[in-house]
């Protein structure tokens, strides 16, 4: 049985590299086909009617008109009289027909009538709010006793709204059934192998006979895990016409009731000594997102103090589910926690970087890393010569710097694979994993063909389908490690079988045979190299076949990382607009295996977080409990002329690359909102305490400060 470990770094060719992502091509040319794409001989169309009411009862549904309409071949009804509605932009009935206006057509034709129920959609103040769980505290040490004591205090209410996930290839599918027993899905989802079974126990078919497809999708960030009621109806209504069905989710559905981040609100008080030690940290936090609430934000984050206690109550409203937003409950409380940080660190007159440092011995076992990326960090953004005490800057337009720091778990998903070696020297994987557009079928094809000896264009990746050999779903983090596991077990593998098929074919003993640079080496020298195309000859007409599984963490993959990063803005004090002037990121993850990819999935973490720090939030109308900003003309993201510079920097070499492989698409993401939050307040001398950071609010702070 061969090592399963990573090649030594003087043997890597691969690894660590910078290989452009294989799937560019076909992206940058439009031919890469998305759910949305595939359009099928006969194919209908679905629409679905959605309640109007934040929260109602269905009294009665009549159809007939519908029915009626000219194109419309069938009406399902999805929730039935008696049913309650939780949220406005729930579905309630299905049309499929000949064409999406026929469809639309038969959509409005639907009556429906509810009995409309009371409706709560903000929970800004908690005592408010009805229903409200109740809080959970956690406590540890004497904080009260802490603070009074305490040479320094800081105290704040801190804002992060709710956000959508905004896919901008929305939620849904296409369903077209082979048989009465056999169904075929191109779905837009993060996990393939798990939408199968999913669909398969709804539908009453084994999940084996449900053949779920992604080539390529669209943006999913946590909310793509679940076949959804709207699969669910798609199938259905495929299965009811005998023909094939496309419903995918309008916009203003894919922004309401496709998915939500937790809206987190925090009142923190923080205390330290004489000599800017945190002593104490008391908090409290609620929040929402949907009927059944939200999880509690980790606070404080990545720290934690002798003294201290947080108490977290979760508000339900009807405001749609809430789904995981890239790195759950990290982003908020990372929000909360280092602005209070740095709040308490000015009212210590210290540098916030001094601050950090003196403190982070309280992060555990990640303090060293911590310590050598904020060193790197203040480098790259010149903050020793740069930063000044908050609201030293004069002027209309003020320029401030600010900092943050975050963690996450990673670690390698469950993922089988299977590598076949060809007599023509063509090495697959065949693995059943989704590529979300970070890089997958790249990173699959690197393990492949560093662990073969070839180069990338001597490798296949098949992936995509259920019927391969099953993967994990694409979220924590765990993609890259799992399936970069699974192929390099899978090629090790392989690449034993095939010296063992053509060991005695040479007339050598399988052992002494190697491969390396698109050769077959001899290791004891009695002959000379062999190109890899003439070795594979040898194969014959049968390939050579052999799988692997990554069962988690293990000696290709590890979890737990670390980053930091540093801002630069510009606040107008006169228009309450935020600029981006620079972001410095510095991150681990580990082994790097591409490091253009890895850079990538930075960058794209970075622009997702000048998003929701300046712009993103879901807008509620408490009168009729609709969101009101539910298109993209208003629920606004970051273009490129807002993100500003971005400066990323992966953490490699001794201590970093030994550690094995792990995720890193959600890291990146949690801090950005927390260094620019900072960077804001250092720069207009006056807290600035909520996100999105509009600029309403930024002039309401200004006001409130007394610095208009």
């Amino acid at each position: 049985m061969p090592e399963y470990i990573w090649p030594a770094a003087a043997d890597r060719r691969l690894i660590g590299t910078r290989l452009s992502r294989l799937d560019g091509p076909v992206k940058t040319t439009g031919k890469a086909k998305y759910a949305y794409d595939m359009n099928r001989l006969g194919m209908l169309w679905a629409v679905m009617v959605q309640s109007p009411h934040a929260h109602a009862r269905i009294t009665g549904i009549d159809t007939s008109a519908a029915e009626a309409v000219p194109g419309v071949v069938r009406v399902h009804i999805i929730q039935d009289v008696g049913a309650e509605i939780q949220w406005a932009h729930d579905e309630i009935v299905a049309v499929a027909a000949t064409s999406e206006e026929a469809a639309r057509d038969g959509a409005a034709a639907v009556q429906v009538d509810y009995e409309v129920l009371p409706h709560f959609v903000t929970e800004r103040m908690v005592d408010d709010a009805p229903d409200a769980q109740p809080a959970q505290a956690e406590t540890t040490g004497d904080p009260e006793a802490a603070l009074a004591s305490a040479a320094h205090r800081a105290e704040g209410s801190y804002h992060a709204a709710q956000i959508a996930h905004c896919s901008l290839e929305s939620h849904g599918q296409v369903a077209e059934w082979e048989d009465p027993e056999n169904v075929t899905v191109w779905a837009s989802t993060q996990a393939i192998s798990g939408v199968a079974s999913q669909l398969g126990e709804a539908i009453g078919i084994p999940a084996s006979n449900v053949h779920v497809e992604t080539q390529y999708m669209g943006g999913g960030f946590g909310s793509k895990f679940s076949a959804d009621r709207w699969g669910v109806v798609g199938v259905e209504l495929a299965r009811m016409t005998g023909r094939p069905v496309k419903l995918m989710l309008d916009r203003d559905q894919e922004v309401s009731v496709a998915g939500a981040r937790p809206s987190t609100h925090s009142e923190v008080t923080a205390g330290a000594d004489s000599d800017g030690n945190v002593v104490a940290w008391n908090s409290r936090s609620w929040g929402s997102g949907g009927p059944a609430g939200a999880g509690s934000p980790p606070i404080p984050y990545v720290f934690g103090f002798d003294n201290q206690s947080h108490a977290h109550t979760s508000v339900p409203t009807n405001t749609g589910p809430a789904r995981a937003w890239r790195a759950p409950n990290h982003p908020q409380a990372c929000f909360v926690t280092m602005r209070a940080l740095e709040d308490l660190a000015h009212a210590a007159g210290m540098d916030p970087l001094d601050f950090f440092l003196k403190n982070i011995e309280r992060t555990g076992d990640r303090a060293q890393t911590y310590v050598e990326e904020f060193e790197k960090g203040a480098e790259l953004m010149g903050w020793r010569d740069r930063w000044r005490p908050r609201g030293s800057d004069t002027g209309t337009v003020r320029r401030g710097l600010g900092l943050a720091l975050h963690t996450w778990g990673g670690r390698g998903h469950r993922s089988n694979c299977e590598v076949i070696a060809y007599r023509d020297g063509l090495v697959e994987a065949r693995i059943g994993s989704q590529d979300l557009g970070t890089g997958t079928r790249t990173v699959i094809a690197l393990v492949l063909a560093e662990t073969f000896g070839l180069g990338i264009e001597q490798v296949k990746v098949t992936m995509g389908r259920s019927v391969l050999p099953t993967s994990g779903a694409s979220g924590g983090s765990t993609t890259v490690g799992g399936v970069s596991g699974a192929t390099r077990r899978a090629a090790l593998n392989a690449a034993e079988a095939v010296f063992e098929r053509i060991g005695p074919r040479l007339g050598t003993d399988p052992t002494n045979l190697r491969l390396r640079d698109g050769m077959l080496h001899f290791a004891d020298g009695s002959e000379s190299p062999m190109p890899w195309r003439q070795a594979a000859a040898l194969i014959g007409v049968n390939p050579v076949t052999a799988a692997g599984a990554n069962p988690g963490p293990g000696q290709l993959t590890d979890s737990g990382v670390g980053g930091i990063q540093m801002a630069d803005v510009s606040v107008d004090m006169e228009t309450g607009v935020v600029g981006i002037n620079r972001i410095v990121a510095v991150q681990d993850c580990g082994l790097i295996l591409d490091m253009k990819t890895a850079e990538s999935q930075v960058y794209g973490a970075l622009i997702m977080g000048v998003t929701y720090a300046l712009t993103e939030e879901r807008v509620f109308d408490p009168v009729t409990g609709r969101m009101l900003n539910a298109d993209m003309e208003f629920y606004k993201l970051a273009g490129i002329a807002d993100v500003g510079e971005m400066i990323v920097h992966m953490m490699t070499g001794p201590g970093y690359d030994e550690r094995g492989v792990i995720g890193l698409g959600e890291p990146p993401v949690i801090a950005p909102g927390a260094a620019i939050a900072n960077a804001a307040t250092n720069a207009a001398g006056v807290p600035i305490n909520e996100m999105p950071m509009t600029p309403e609010r930024v002039l309401a702070a200004i006001e409130a400060g007394g610095m208009a």
